[in-house]
């Protein structure tokens, strides 16, 4: 097969590279710098596009037709995006141009069938608006929402065999109380883990309190505890209705519905056995209306007292502790329960210095005519309290079965 050869003309024998970019040296050449063309394009950019132009034509020439039409069309990109990157001129935004929505239109004509298709049920107006009845009645509601006020229950306890059956009681009441309520439970010396294991398992907010104070009597044991927790409640600055609720006293649940409605100090008659145990007595107010006019009582030793009421027949708001100011108290000195009395006389002498006279308390409920807790004085002498509240025999006397 013959080979056709293309012998390179003399004339391009002399080219030369500067700076990587192809000249030519023909004079023929438009684009050549000593071109009259060439010193035309005046602008620095043209001439760079020009120069690259007219090497990539004379390198690709007739075959490369594709690719020159290729490159003529990123150049016009890369030239169009240059240009876009610098605005020339910027758009006027009008602020007042506003845009209305078109209103819905009511379709209040019913739908009707024809006469000879009347049936016997008719078919309600569509309508497409959408009505404010809802969101007037939202802007019309007013919500008196009023909180809850804090009760802060105090509970005395100590070691005896009852002592599970009767806080497990209690707790389960507090649980059904709506919130907020504050259980604040005192043991003397040492917080035994089985009044600490039954609290964290009772579901109601708990603070257990440890009463360090000596006492060999046991009538001074329930003042020193309840005044350990006066001073908590003092140091800490509790808001809400302090009530002394001992472990063996039976509540109902509006008892501390009432105790909510007290403002300052609140009482009410509590029914209690007698010692003898034969028969029920009452302690406590004679109200007219929420006035209390007089005291029920039937023992003839606690006649002398100025008030005639149960440790759990009265509840005060705690800001009268630590907020003398508010309370125009004559003194500032702290309020706390007297273990220097004969028993029984320690709950007048608390409310002295909590309210002077009848005049500054309230009977709950209104006419102290419900009986909403009792205390039975239920005492367990001679049963061994067991260790962790497990025995180590169910029986002490096993018979054998025939």
């Amino acid at each position: 097969m013959a080979s056709f050869r293309r012998t390179l003309s003399p004339a391009y024998h002399d080219r030369h590279h500067h700076n990587g970019v192809v000249s030519v040296s023909s004079p023929s050449h438009k684009f050549s710098p000593n071109s009259n063309n060439y010193s035309k394009l005046t602008s620095p950019l043209h001439a760079l596009l020009a120069r690259v132009a007219g090497a990539f034509a004379k390198r690709y020439g007739r075959k490369g037709q594709w690719r020159k039409t290729l490159f003529r069309c990123l150049l016009f990109f890369f030239v169009g995006f240059l240009l876009g990157m610098f605005p020339f001129g910027h758009v006027a935004v009008n602020d007042d141009i506003e845009i209305k929505t078109p209103r819905a239109s009511t379709i209040s004509n019913k739908a009707q069938l024809p006469r000879d298709e009347e049936t016997d049920f008719t078919i309600d107006p569509v309508r497409l608006t959408a009505e404010n009845h809802v969101s007037e009645a939202v802007t019309n509601f007013r919500f008196d929402f009023a909180p809850r006020k804090q009760l802060i229950v105090v509970t005395p306890t100590y070691n005896r065999a009852f002592q599970a059956y009767f806080l497990n009681r209690l707790g389960q009441v507090l649980r059904l109380v709506p919130p907020p309520v504050l259980w604040i439970v005192v043991e003397m010396n040492s917080a035994s883990m089985e009044t600490a294991e039954l609290l964290r398992k009772s579901g109601v907010m708990y603070r257990h309190l440890i009463c360090t104070k000596n006492s060999t009597d046991v009538k001074d044991r329930g003042v020193h505890q309840r005044n350990s927790a006066l001073e908590h409640i003092e140091h800490h600055r509790l808001n809400g209705i302090v009530y002394f609720a001992d472990d063996d006293n039976i509540y109902s649940l509006h008892l501390f519905e009432t105790l909510r409605h007290i403002s300052g100090f609140g009482t009410w008659p509590v029914a209690m056995l007698a010692p003898s145990k034969n028969k029920a007595i009452l302690e406590g107010p004679v109200c007219n209306g929420s006035q209390v006019i007089g005291w029920h009582t039937n023992e003839k030793s606690k006649r002398l007292r100025r008030f005639h009421v149960d440790m759990s027949g009265f509840a005060f708001n705690s800001t009268i502790l630590w907020d003398p100011k508010t309370w125009r108290r004559p003194t500032s000195n702290p309020i706390r329960q007297l273990d220097t009395l004969k028993e029984g006389f320690q709950e007048t002498t608390f409310i002295e210095q909590l309210v002077e006279d009848e005049s500054h308390m309230e009977g709950s409920p209104p006419g102290c005519s419900n009986i909403i807790n009792w205390h039975l004085h239920l005492d367990s002498h001679n049963v061994v309290y067991p260790k962790g509240w497990l025995l180590q025999k169910n029986l002490d006397a096993v018979f054998p079965t025939k």
